[in-house]
């Protein structure tokens, strides 16, 4: 490939006064290059593919694969070599995903996913009588956006009810940007250490719960899964099960609160919950930096031959943006059918908890904005703190306030 000295950085900033909009330089991709290299912060050049059909080939196509790194935007210096953990669904390919996913999908079905929405109903009124019941302002993100999907995934892999905060602090810990790399490492160990002794005690009574039912399926199958792997797994759940959830919960409020006609027809129209979810994943994206991928071999993207050893990101947020595919697709229009966005990915590592994220979100808007009608920022929209450099995009914090 070209040296990476001679190739543009990867394009990660957004334009000035524009939190909500991908950087400019995607539109342009989009309109002319559609695939074009680029230096990305780990120290790699990549193919960058822009268009919302080039996304998906990448994302689906077997020869490009998901072994080598998570993000485009990984810390500089980091080992792109370094072995895969067990149980590192989001890394695997081939059988070893395949398995893993076969024993994870029967618990992330529509069924089962409805079977939590009054849960989840339960949680959203509670937070929101909390945030009523409270001083002004309140910090949306803290005491309603990360608590919310937090506690959802530790009902699912029944992490008993009295560890959950303690859970939740040191997940929030990990999802910090700005923490010291050795407090991050203590907490991972930390919540490592916890899911192995809870793992070890459903392995002897396994329950009716997410590792529960597990352990059961894989001794049914004689595919048991081992320890290793559960742990993993359990992490990237609790990690990923709320981490989006809770950056699109905060992230989408402050977007339609700087759009106050969209959240006066949300508010007045709750019934518009179901596609505007689908609507704002698509316009925030919050995987904001793309997927980053490897070909195992020679693949055609577009009309660019990419050879086997390059990399590949997949701009999610440029796809989500591509105006052949959506009408007017940097403004928001809530009735818009856009379920085929890109913002869960695409192909065998589509999201398996997206029927979960959209119940989540559905019941946010179908009920903070009734609940609280007159909310609205209580710092101006310039002094929001926008989580510019981390792999899923959102704020820091969120104080809002409103009448009574």
């Amino acid at each position: 490939m070209t040296d990476m000295s001679t190739i543009p950085a990867f394009p990660a900033t957004r334009a000035p006064g524009c939190p909500f909009e991908p950087p400019a330089e995607f539109s342009e991709l989009r309109d002319n290059d559609a695939i074009t290299q680029a230096s990305c912060p780990a120290g790699i050049d990549a193919w960058v593919v822009s268009r919302y059909e080039d996304v998906r080939n990448v994302l689906s196509t077997p020869s490009v694969s998901s072994r080598k790194a998570p993000s485009a935007h990984v810390t500089p210096g980091a080992d792109l070599e370094r072995p895969i953990t067990p149980g590192n669904i989001l890394q695997l390919d081939g059988k070893e995903h395949a398995r893993l996913r076969r024993l994870l999908t029967p618990e992330f079905t529509v069924r089962r996913m409805e079977a939590l929405r009054p849960y989840i109903q339960q949680l959203v009124e509670e937070h929101i009588d909390a945030m009523l019941a409270g001083p002004q302002p309140a910090d949306l993100y803290q005491a309603f956006a990360l608590p919310i999907p937090s506690l959802v995934i530790c009902e699912m892999l029944g992490v008993p009810y009295e560890d959950r905060e303690v859970i939740h602090e040191h997940s929030a810990t990990l999802m910090a940007v700005d923490r010291d790399p050795a407090i991050g490492f203590a907490a991972y160990g930390q919540v490592q250490a916890y899911m192995t002794t809870l793992f070890e005690t459903k392995l002897a009574n396994p329950g009716d719960d997410l590792i529960g039912r597990m352990i059961t399926r894989g001794r049914e199958s004689g595919d048991q899964i081992t320890a290793a792997e559960m742990v993993e797994l359990a992490i990237t759940l609790l990690i990923a099960g709320h981490e989006t959830t809770a950056n699109m919960i905060a992230l989408s409020t402050a977007a339609l609160l700087q759009q106050p006609e969209k959240l006066a027809e949300l508010r007045d129209n709750p019934e518009l919950a179901p596609t505007a979810v689908e609507e704002m994943l698509r316009y925030l994206s919050v995987v904001q930096f793309g997927l980053l991928r490897y070909a195992t071999e020679d693949v055609q993207i577009g009309e660019q031959t990419v050879k086997a050893g390059e990399w590949l990101v997949a701009a999610i947020g440029s796809g989500n943006r591509d105006e052949q595919v959506y009408a007017e697709a940097d403004s928001i229009d809530l009735a818009r059918k856009a379920k085929t966005h890109l913002a869960f990915g695409f192909g065998i590592h589509q999201c398996l908890g997206q029927q979960l994220a959209r119940i989540e979100l559905q019941e946010v808007y179908a009920r903070l904005f009734r609940r609280i009608p007159t909310m609205r920022l209580a710092i101006d929209a310039d002094e929001i703190s926008f989580k510019d450099n981390a792999l899923v995009y959102g704020v820091h914090e969120l104080p809002v306030t409103w009448e009574g």
